[in-house]
């Protein structure tokens, strides 16, 4: 692979970083290479990501508001300008109070799931 593609930086301006629906109450864009990933979120209050693990690390920056991240009894409120580290296959859920909240992700390796269109 010593395509001179593959290390040319890939820019992103503001109108192609279109939200697209996640879980209902949660719209979300993503960029990626092919080992790291970046999304970022906005989510109404009240919103809440079910119990779900997943094989990707997952560092979430919070940019207003709280999010909330639950694993077993354990509950903590990220607040903005705060970031909270998720280890690989480590169930948790996470959800909204009654302010929206805005937030990025960093996601190592990339998650198909937000893949799409991106590249």
């Amino acid at each position: 692979m010593n395509n001179q593609a593959n290390h040319e930086m890939r820019y992103y301006p503001k109108e192609n970083l279109c939200l697209t629906e996640d879980v209902p109450g949660a719209r979300q864009w993503a960029v990626s290479l092919d080992q790291t990933m970046l999304t970022y979120f906005e989510v109404d209050p009240d919103c809440r990501f079910e119990s779900h693990s997943h094989a990707s690390e997952q560092i979430t920056m919070v940019l207003e508001g709280v999010l909330y991240f639950e694993q077993g009894e354990k509950v903590i409120g990220v607040k903005a300008g705060e970031a909270i580290a998720i280890p690989a296959h480590a169930p948790h859920a996470v959800f909204s109070g009654e302010a929206a909240v805005k937030a990025v992700d960093a996601w190592s390796p990339v998650m198909a799931k937000y893949r799409q269109g991106n590249e």
